[in-house]
């Protein structure tokens, strides 16, 4: 029998939405850009994702923040998004919550931090009220009022947008966007998805909802991720990706805040800054705050037959 394997996190929320940051006990994934560097994460460590994310330590909505050294020379850290499925591009809740992570630990201080991702470099602000600003990767609108044929929905028109992952948006949600409509929400956006990738659009892996705003902010969303589960924060690369939409339509300028509720009536602030108008293309700027959850270290038995996590089918 092998010595088990003990890797140390800490946890945390955003707006809601769970992050768990691996501090130490990951992969060896060799150096070169991240883009690569996840790859061979995809390939050959996906048991070490699942047994991080997964139950029995985790749960289908947590997402985990892998700490590696960066590429990019002007980042002084850099980080892999994963989630119970798979590896994530950009995630803006969990950067969020990496930065309030780091400075729990005494690592950084208030300023900015640049901060190497798979998609990109981004530029998280931790300001003296704890609050986190991310300038989030170039993000832009792919395809307008696009119209989808979904079984059992008919029509759904919506917006295809790059925010440091692929989403269609539409403003069709079909039940009010609140907690007790949540299964209906989540089987509205799994067939929308289906739906989505069968009809042109295959890299297209959160769908986003939109109703009306409950507490003041300018929308409420219901964000489905790849693996089923919801965001429970507004999620940041899915305001990223309305900020793009929003600015490729004329309906926000350049600098004015918008204000975007979660399914729980958290709230995230962004607003943006042209990067190219005539190619639609924007930098948006998401602001939130997170709070450390917890301490840990997993321990991983090769005798364990769950030692690698579970996941059901979906």
């Amino acid at each position: 029998m092998t010595s088990p394997q003990r890797i140390c996190v800490i946890d945390s929320h955003t707006a809601g939405e769970p992050t768990r940051v691996v501090l130490s006990g990951g992969p060896d994934l060799g150096t070169g850009p991240l883009s690569e560097r996840i790859e061979r994460f995809r390939t050959e460590h996906d048991r070490f994702r699942s047994a991080v994310v997964n139950e029995p330590r985790g749960s289908d909505v947590l997402v985990g923040a892998l700490l590696v050294e960066p590429h990019d020379p002007t980042c002084s850290l850099g980080v892999l998004f994963f989630n119970n499925v798979g590896p994530l591009g950009m995630c803006g809740h969990g950067t969020i919550g990496l930065v309030v992570t780091l400075a729990h630990l005494g690592r950084i201080q208030p300023g900015d931090h640049r901060i190497d991702t798979s998609v990109g470099p981004v530029t998280a602000t931790l300001h003296l009220d704890g609050s986190v600003s991310v300038a989030n990767v170039v993000s832009y609108r792919s395809a307008a009022a696009v119209t989808i044929q979904v079984p059992g929905l008919g029509p759904i028109v919506g917006d295809v947008a790059w925010g440091g992952n692929w989403f269609f948006l539409t403003n069709n949600a079909g039940a009010p966007v609140e907690v007790a409509s949540i299964e209906t929400l989540t089987e509205r956006s799994w067939k929308i998805r289906q739906a989505v990738n069968a009809q042109g659009y295959p890299e297209v892996d959160h769908i986003e909802l939109f109703g009306k705003p409950h507490y003041g902010g300018n929308s409420r969303n219901f964000v489905l991720c790849p693996g089923k589960a919801y965001d429970r924060s507004p999620c940041g690369t899915g305001t990223s990706a309305k900020i793009a939409c929003l600015a490729a339509a004329g309906f926000l300028e350049e600098g004015t805040e918008w204000i975007q509720e979660g399914i729980l009536g958290s709230s995230f602030r962004g607003s943006f800054r042209w990067v190219d108008r005539s190619a639609g293309t924007v930098l948006p700027v998401v602001t939130g705050i997170a709070f450390v959850t917890g301490e840990a270290s997993l321990i991983l038995n090769e005798s364990d037959p769950f030692c690698w996590g579970i996941r059901a089918g979906i």
